[in-house]
This record gives structure tokens, sequence and C-alpha cells, in this order.
């Protein structure tokens, strides 16, 4: 350790006198190791990170199922559950010091406009909770207060709280939104607080909620279709926080029996869905699952591909290691007598190694420095492809701590790598054939080790350029697929309005409205409306066949 410093000087002094060949290792590594950090940002934001709660750790998932929105059947592996089965199983699951609900997936945009302003109303993503879900979280309020329970009963004063994100970008900042009137589907509401910074709900996604509603309110928000009051209809995913000392083993088994005995006394199914539910109750289930990292919709989306890319971008930093290292053995060929003269005076072959090592790591830290800055670059521009039409996305494109101990353990794991071969044929000179211009045989073995290296990159290289082609033709496949629809001129408009205040006649006789205007536009040649779009992701029900 006492001669490091004058390793690392006799290193930089080397790259000084060969600026092309530090320039061409530098750039080469910080492609490879950027590459590779900025995937793994990725993974950690998606797939690593826990929720910005008090101790996620004490978080549970109650049930595991992968259903979206809405179920109005058996699910098998349960994930969502109606308002009055949440109620049951809260009270027979005691392990838990607080159980919370919440709207699953995606909440309506409801229209929000605050009250006495010269504004139009904003499309706001919505999100139900129930009165606990901030407490149960963990979450307070960075100004006003949170919801209470008394918040979700049914008659109370409506209540709404507004993310820190929305407060920031559509409000500016204004403190006294806290406590003024806001019109929500065309009722007042109150704004009692405000998220804290970087809460974004309890599930990583594009567009999270930039308003939360107790989950009383949907009654008096959607009228005759709301889902709070419906005993089959299920919508509502659920965590709670484990009680200290407490632990879960056996809850998932009693909460099923739960599960089972309600679906046979009280799911309000019609007769012949009935006697279907009742031949598949042994396959109904609630697993408890941790969820600390909330729900994992995202991870389950993207993390296949995550993984994928970051084996793909380790294929690419061992190439950029082999060439590399090649560079290198063509600099230790060119300083074989310098080398030899060093050993002659002497300097003995650890003292070699390790100022080979010292070069190669300085080489790879400095790769390492300059592919930070690709990958806050390369990771920025994949979550802008992949979330095109998002507003708003939670996920921080600049490095954790995580990321930069990554990044740097990366570095020096590449320095060593692509060091090793040089540093090993540094000890195989021999001094006197060195100052003598031989030394065929040690020569004669850097170039065996090139051309292994040469063999290693043509190898690796058809490998990714062979997997790339495919992948592009298998999305050119996709995106020209032809599913029979005249694609070309076609115009989507999603239409949102307010069903409380709206009767049925109303709504139909808007809607015919909108259609007979849109057809009269000129350059219009027909228009048409439909609940949901065509080839988009909807919810479903099970179709029984009678007999």
């Amino acid at each position: 350790m006492r001669k490091l410093p004058a390793y690392i000087r006799y290193a930089l002094r080397q790259f000084r006198l060969s600026p092309v060949f530090t320039i061409a290792a530098i750039f080469t590594l910080a492609l490879g190791i950027g590459g590779t950090t900025a995937i793994f940002t990725l993974i950690d934001a998606i797939m690593l990170r826990s929720l910005p709660v008090a101790d996620p750790a004490e978080l549970y998932r109650v049930g595991d199922g992968d259903i979206c929105c809405v179920q109005g059947s058996p699910q098998d592996r349960w994930g969502i559950f109606s308002f009055r089965l949440y109620e049951r199983l809260k009270e027979e699951a005691p392990e838990f010091a607080d159980m919370a609900a919440f709207q699953s997936s995606f909440g309506a945009r409801l229209s929000v406009r605050r009250q006495g302003a010269e504004t139009l109303a904003r499309p706001l993503r919505s999100e139900y909770v129930t009165g606990n879900y901030f407490s149960t979280l963990g979450v307070r309020a960075f100004a006003g207060r949170v919801f209470t329970p008394d918040d979700d009963r049914r008659g109370a004063p409506p209540v709404a709280v507004i993310s820190h994100q929305i407060w920031q970008s559509f409000y500016g900042g204004d403190a006294s939104i806290v406590g003024s009137t806001f019109v929500v589907e065309g009722h007042p509401f109150t704004v009692i607080g405000i998220a804290p910074p970087g809460f974004f709900g309890e599930t990583l996604r594009g567009d999270p909620p930039d308003i939360w509603v107790p989950v009383q309110q949907e009654a008096m928000i959607n009228g005759d279709g709301a889902l709070v009051d419906q005993q089959a209809v299920a919508w509502l995913r659920v965590i709670g926080r484990l009680k200290p000392g407490a632990s879960v083993a056996g809850l998932a088994s009693r909460l099923t029996g739960v599960l089972r005995q309600w679906l046979r006394n009280n799911p309000g199914y019609p007769p012949n869905i009935m006697r279907e539910v009742i031949r598949m109750l042994p396959r109904q289930v609630i697993n408890i699952v941790p969820a600390g990292s909330g729900v994992a919709e995202m991870k389950e989306e993207y993390g296949r591909g995550l993984r994928i890319l970051i084996a793909v971008c380790g294929l690419v930093l061992l190439i950029a290691c082999a060439n590399v290292a090649n560079l290198l053995l063509a600099r230790w060929a060119a300083r074989r007598p310098q080398t030899a003269v060093r050993l002659a005076v002497g300097a003995t072959p650890r003292e070699l190694v390790l100022q080979a090592l010292t070069e190669s790591v300085l080489l790879a830290v400095s790769g390492g420095v300059a592919g930070l800055a690709v990958a806050v670059a390369a990771a920025r521009l994949l979550l802008a492809l992949a979330f095109r039409q998002t507003r708003f996305l939670p996920i921080d494109a600049a490095p954790s701590f995580t990321v930069l101990a990554f990044a740097f353990g990366l570095a020096l794991l590449t320095g060593i790598i692509f060091g090793a071969a040089p540093a090993w044929f540094a000890t195989r000179t021999n001094p006197l054939e060195a100052l003598r211009g031989s030394g065929r045989g040690a020569t004669g073995h850097s170039s065996i080790a090139s051309r292994v290296l040469l063999v290693v990159q043509a190898t690796l290289s058809v490998v990714l350029v062979a997997g790339a082609t495919m992948l592009a033709r298998s999305l050119n496949k996709l995106e020209n697929q032809d599913f029979g629809y005249q694609v070309p001129g076609r115009v989507v408009i999603d239409l949102q309005s307010p069903p409380a205040t709206y009767s049925p006649p109303q709504l139909a006789a808007l809607y015919r409205q909108i259609e007979e205007r849109l057809s009269r536009l000129p350059g219009v040649r027909g228009s048409g409306l439909a609940l949901y779009n065509p080839l988009t992701d909807n919810w479903g029900e099970y179709i029984l066949v009678a007999g």
C-alpha cells in the first residue's frame, strides 16, 4: 500500500503519453459500464426499492392475484375484494395493527375544478381508499392532514387529499389549497391535505393518483353504478401492517376459510352462477405476501424484460473488456524493453502485476465515472421510450447510493477482468531476451491471447447482432400485424362524463349529440361510440353456458 501513490503516478504518466489509447479505452468502458448501470438503475427503481413509507417491511398484501380492475366472479387466486368482504376479512386478521383497502389498478379520471377559480375543470387521476389508508402505510401529510376513519363514513362531509406533484404542477404550490373547496364531478369537496413529496401511493406506475377520495364517497360520485355496496363485485386491494412481534403464519389459511364461507353464504351471485361458484370453491385461495415494495404491477410487467436487458448489457461489457484487454496487450508488447529494464534493476513480478492492475483499475474507474453520465442519459431515454404517453412517472433516473455502489463495484471488477491477462504476461518477460530484442516466446503468448480475445469478441458480437436482428423483426411484425381493422384515418377520443350529475337519458342525449356533431365535421366520413377501444386491455367476466 505504501507504493500505491507511486503506481498511480506512473499509470497517469503512461496515460498522458498515450492519449489516443486512453480516450479509446475510457470511451469503450463508458459504453459497457454505462449501459449495464442504466439497466440496473431501472431494476433498482422498479424491482428493489421499497415504498417511501414508514417501516415498509411490516406491510403485507392480502391476496396476490393479478386481476387489475373489477371482477364480478370467482378469481381462484384472489387479489381484489368487495368492500363488504374486505370488512369481513379485517375482522379475522388480528395479526394486523391495521388493514386498509384501496382501488385496484387505475382509478377513473375525475373532473376537478377549484371553486371560484376562473379555470376549466381538470381530469385528475383518482383513487378511492379507506379512511385508514394513510395511517396503515405510515404516511403523514405534507400540509394539512390525511384521512381518518371518520372521513370514510356514509354521509360524512366530502373531503380529498391531493398529491404533492399535482399541488406543485397544477396549483403552483399555493398554500391556500388546504381547506379550500373543489368541485369533483359536480360535488363540493374540501381538500384537507397534501401528500408528502415522493409519495405516489401503494403502486409504482405511470400517472399515479393525483387525488385520493374516501371509499364511501364513491357512491355519491358514481350514483347508481357505484361499486361500494355491491357484494359480488370485487374492486379493492388490501394491505395490512403487522403488529410488533406478530406473525402471518396461518393467516392465509384462516382468511381462505373466511373467503370460502363468504362465497357460500353472501356473494350475491345469480343462482346459475352460484352453482358454478360452489363447484369451484376448493380452488378459491387467499395468499399473504410481503408488500414493502407495494403492489408489484410494474415489477411483474417489466421484470422479465429488465433481466434480459441486463444480461445483454453484461455481454456488451464483456466485449468491451476483451477489447480493452487487447489494447493493453498491444501496449505491453510495445513496452517490453522498458519492463525488462525494470526487472533487470530489481523490480519483482509482484510489483509488475500490481502496476498493471493499477493501470487497468484506473482506466476502469475513469470509464465508470464517464459511464455514470451515460447511464443517466440512457435510463432517461429508456423511460421516455417506454412511457411515451405518461404525464408523470415517479421513477428518478438519477443514480441512488445503491446504483453508485453497483457502478463502482462493476468498474473495479471490470478493471481486474481486463487487466488480469496483461498483468500475467508482464511477469513472463525474460529481461535478457527482451533487452536483446528477442522474446519471441512471450510475444507469441501475447499473440495467442490476443487471438483468443478476438475470437471471444467476435463470438459475443455475432450472438448479440443475431439476437437484436430477431428482436427487431419480431417487433416489426407485431407493429404491422393485420388484425382486420382499417387503421389509417381513424382517431380515438376518450370522453369523460360525470355519471352522478347526468341522468341516463341525459347521457344518452349527450352522446348522440357528440356523435352527430363529429359526423358533420369536414373530412369526417363517420363516427361511432364504444365503451372500450378495440384491442385494449379491459376487464371481463366468466361466461357460463346453460346446460
